[in-house]
């Protein structure tokens, strides 16, 4: 029976889809520009890489040594369910997304084969970092593809390559390839200098301690206020797995080790300020690599072996920042995101670029749940599906922690005398599981009460790559009625002040209003506070109530106090 050819995306020169898809076969003898995956095990005790043979019956440097696993990405397939999928089936190595970190993207063209194969590979590079070498009997061999595997030192295999050895497959390194071995060199330099960077970094905040009397806060609402602590709590975990799936794993294993070493310590001071491994005070520059992460141990991921645990790894997490945090599967580009709204019906295509929505691949979903990580139910999605993404609520998404959310809210809205306050958390409790935010947020306009509370996902400055998506935060506070009194004073007269501005008239305003503001005296943040601390905000985004209500302010007077005083 004759085996179907596969097809390819064709890619201009600077790595766009055309929107052509040709066979394999075809593509190599044009010289169409494509994209394909490279993954890369390193044994990070050893400090070794992971090659493969390629098997005598390649159409390119058959019998050579070469990556860990390689392929080419499918017409319409993504690069890291590709990269799953192609370690799995030449190795027979399953890994779950979060042990691939994409190291960089490289364009390799050459052409061998007399001029009857022309590679122009876009080439995605990624590393699995493992903290021993797979033990030789734990792989399964595609015979097809590979005819053999063994571990080398990642400084003898530069060397290799610089002297251009017959054996191995040709690599540049005077180009972009040689990124590979700066990065494993950067990565496990000197431990001093670490530390010295980041206590420089460390030094640019100042530790303020706030208090915050709770004169005038009844007994009922000073039990509903530590119950409500409780809850800005779960927000915080929502919050941490929006920004980086392996994020809370990362965290964790921070905190546990902080006490380790003064470089632990550090490490850990710093992630609690920026809540990521990306500093906020440096364009979101990386101040950990995968190195530094967390360490799980599978015991399935390969065949086993006797007196052998199983594959233990580092969670990984790329050097730059995604553009869109956890919302949108990380190898998802904005053309494939714009072809699949557009074949969405207008409702669809609210909940893809509305607030409360994450994006998902179905690829990725059956991937997950041949591991465990994912129920069965959600990967049988793809089932008649003509697209690879699909939306998931917040409601569905962040479903355990919202529900622990969920408990405490009603349970502080019983405990609460004030109703304007009841209203909001009973309010906002329904939303999480609802993932309908209307009515909470006016209820959060409309609250009157001696605790200023605003909890939810509100803000988008996260997503970088729309500007859609919302996280989750919360600020839990005591009204300052007499702040807010002299603020309203200013409000009430921002037409005359506009009118008596030192400029001509021909550029002011005729009809100034005033949103109103809510000082409050700060007690708990948490969720989407990071890094520089936020002294005020203005709620809500969504464009139905700003154009029915407009929006509020909230001040936090001490904060301001702090930062600036």
């Amino acid at each position: 029976m004759a085996v179907e050819e596969e097809y390819l995306d064709v890619l201009t020169k600077t790595g766009e889809k055309t929107g052509i898809s040709k066979p394999r076969g075809h593509v190599h003898r044009d010289g169409d520009y494509h994209r394909a995956v490279h993954v890369w095990i390193f044994s990070e005790s050893t400090q070794e890489l992971l090659l493969q043979r390629r098997a005598d019956c390649k159409d390119s440097w058959p019998g050579l040594w070469d990556i860990s696993s390689a392929g080419h990405i499918s017409a319409g397939d993504s690069s890291l369910v590709t990269a799953r999928r192609e370690l799995d089936e030449e190795l027979g190595v399953t890994l779950p997304k979060d042990a691939f970190e994409l190291i960089f993207v490289f364009l390799q063209e050459c052409v061998i084969n007399d001029g009857n194969f022309i590679n122009n590979e876009f080439n995605d590079v990624y590393l699995v970092t493992t903290l021993a070498p797979i033990p030789p009997e734990a792989f399964t061999l595609q015979e097809t593809e590979v005819s053999a595997v063994k571990y080398i030192s990642w400084k003898e295999y530069e060397k290799i390559l610089a002297s251009e050895d017959p054996d191995y497959v040709p690599y540049d390194m005077r180009g972009e390839y040689a990124q590979l071995f700066n990065i494993l060199s950067k990565r496990y330099s000197n431990d001093m200098d670490r530390s010295l960077i980041l206590q420089k970094q460390l030094d640019r905040y100042a530790p303020i301690c706030i208090n915050t009397e709770l004169t005038g806060v009844s007994e009922a609402d000073r039990g509903a206020l530590a119950v409500l602590i409780e809850a800005a709590m779960v927000i915080d975990e929502v919050f941490y797995l929006q920004v980086w799936y392996g994020n809370p794993a990362l965290r964790d294993w921070l905190k546990e080790h902080s006490d380790i070493s003064n470089l632990d310590k550090l490490k850990w001071m710093y992630y609690s300020i920026n809540k990521s491994p990306w500093s906020c005070l440096d364009e979101n520059e990386a101040f950990l690599t995968t190195a530094d992460s967390a360490v799980k141990l599978l015991e399935k991921s390969t065949k086993a072996v006797p007196g052998w645990k199983g594959l233990e790894y580092k969670v990984a997490f790329p050097m730059i920042k995604p553009p869109g945090a956890n919302f949108y599967p990380t190898d998802m580009d904005k053309k494939e995101f714009e072809l699949w709204k557009s074949s969405l019906k207008d409702d669809q295509q609210q909940a893809a670029t509305g607030f409360f929505d994450v994006i998902r691949r179905h690829s990725e979903s059956i991937l997950d749940a041949s591991i465990g990580s994912e129920t069965l139910s959600s990967a049988q999605q793809v089932v008649g599906s003509p697209h690879d993404l699909y939306s998931v609520p917040f409601s569905l998404e962040y479903k355990p922690l919202l529900i622990k959310a969920v408990e405490l809210l009603k349970k502080a809205g019983d405990l609460t005398d004030t109703p304007s306050l009841e209203r909001l958390l009973k309010g906002k409790a329904d939303a999480f599981l609802s993932n309908d935010y209307y009515d909470s947020d006016i209820a959060w306009m409309e609250l009157d009460s001696k605790l200023d509370v605003t909890l939810g996902p509100y803000e988008t400055y996260e997503d970088t790559l729309f500007g859609y998506k919302a996280t989750f935060e919360a600020y839990i506070g005591i009204r300052d009625e007499e702040a807010t009194s002299k603020i309203k004073l200013f409000g009430d007269h921002l037409q005359v002040l506009e009118q008596n501005l030192p400029f001509d008239d021909s550029y002011k305003s005729k009809d100034v209003v005033a949103a109103p503001i809510r000082v409050m005296q700060l007690i708990y943040n948490a969720g989407d506070v990071k890094g520089p601390q936020t002294v005020a905000f203005n709620l809500p985004n969504d464009e139905r109530i700003v154009k029915e209500r407009g929006t509020s302010m909230v001040m936090m007077k001490n904060v301001s106090e702090a930062k600036y005083i």
